[in-house]
């Protein structure tokens, strides 16, 4: 929201090393995490407003959008290499095949749903064949073994429009996540257990019924983990399974499950990374302007970046996903609770118009919790707002 210089990353991550170094000489195991709730925000995410801007300067970014030629043949070549390699894993004995699983299949399987991440957003044949992009989605997913990549799109949508909307962004924590890993220890459980969280989440924060292209989906992907298991053994099968879940749990390419969302500097809710691994993972790390501009492909946002560099320099970023997850692990303020987190009510329904971060335009002031609320409230201003605004700022109730 904020817009500063900095010759670091992120300001945290100097008092989390101070820490970190200070709690390893202490003999205790692991930090505990000092927030205990989300932080509350009473504003739109910034992407939508940023998007404007960057276009009225901008606008050759508009050619930017659209399909990438490349990329279907990019992904299907991944998805081959995977099915061969399954003939030559079924001759390995079992202890190579965790390890195996864990640096080769696991990393090309991780890279495979940031595949289907892109795809989501019609990056194969554009907005005009959405059913070709899922089909294409449903062939990207098979060596992951599990199905995902129907359900992933749906819940996708909601994140990019309701960015870190309470009841409505499903890549958000929920409570309970918070309240129970709540130190070093449990946060490495809840790493391990990420690939479960994020794949349970949906079902129990906003359920929907199945759609056909999901029930296409699963059907497609039991059948063919059938195919692998009866041409290739249970190797072969557990090979595919296996590395889908190490990848997406402790696994350094998981970081950016991390990087992208958590607040590592206050005001901040979306973070980039430049580094090697945007190789392998489709350019995710740019994610900054990913959310800036969500239908320009992955191998274009460099682009974007390099055009409008004056936005997305000085703004905090990552350097290293390992060095994400040390910090997450080891720094006090850091865990499921260091989320941005708004309510539907005060951004997109019945509290929209009482909400005194408001211009006269109606964009919304960048405004977190805990800053001080103004003097005065409207008038037409819900009993339930002024509480949640006085409850945010730790102050008094303040006059009409």
């Amino acid at each position: 929201h904020r817009h500063r210089s900095s010759t670091t990353p992120y300001s945290s991550s100097v008092v989390c090393q101070l820490y970190s170094a200070f709690h390893a000489s202490s003999g205790k195991m692991g930090a505990e995490v000092s927030k205990n709730d989300f932080e509350w925000v009473y504003t739109q995410h910034p992407h939508a407003s940023r998007r404007k801007i960057i276009l009225e300067k901008y606008p050759e970014i508009k050619q930017l959008m659209g399909p990438d030629p490349e990329f279907k043949y990019i992904v299907s070549a991944v998805v081959i290499f995977q099915i061969v390699s399954c003939y030559f894993i079924g001759q390995l004995p079992y202890y190579l095949i965790i390890p195996l699983a864990y640096l080769l299949g696991g990393s090309i399987n991780h890279s495979l749903t940031l595949a289907i991440h892109d795809i989501s957003h019609n990056v194969v044949f554009g907005n005009k064949y959405a059913t070709a992009n899922r089909l294409f989605g449903i062939w990207a997913n098979l060596p992951i073994a599990v199905p995902m990549s129907i359900s992933f799109k749906k819940y996708h949508v909601e994140h990019h429009r309701y960015q870190g909307t309470d009841g409505y962004d499903v890549d958000l924590p929920t409570d309970w996540e918070g309240r129970f890993f709540h130190n070093t220890f449990t946060k490495i459980v809840w790493l391990f257990l990420q690939p479960f969280f994020y794949a349970l989440r949906p079902f129990i924060v906003r359920p929907k019924p199945p759609t056909r292209l999901e029930i296409l989906n699963f059907v497609v992907q039991i059948l063919f983990d059938v195919l692998i298991f009866y041409f290739f053994g249970f190797k072969s099968l557990f090979y595919l399974f296996i590395g889908t879940i190490l990848s997406l749990g402790v696994h350094p390419m998981s970081a950016h499950f991390i990087a992208e969302h958590y607040m590592f500097d206050r005001g901040y809710e979306t973070y980039s990374y430049y580094g090697p691994w945007n190789y392998v993972t489709f350019n995710v790390g740019y994610h900054m302007e990913h959310h800036d501009f969500p239908y320009i492909p992955g191998s274009r946002l460099p682009e974007v970046k390099r055009i409008a560099a004056e936005f997305y320099d000085n703004l905090p970023q990552h350097k290293s996903w390992l060095e994400v997850l040390r910090i997450f692990l080891f720094c006090p303020d850091m865990g499921p609770y260091a989320r941005v987190k708004r309510r539907y009510n005060d951004v997109f329904g019945e509290d929209r118009d009482k909400n005194p971060y408001l211009y006269a335009d109606n964009s919304m002031v960048p405004v977190l919790a805990g800053d001080p609320i103004p003097d005065r409230l409207p008038k037409g201003a819900s009993k339930k707002l002024r509480n949640k605004l006085q409850r945010a700022s730790n102050g008094q109730p303040k006059s009409e």
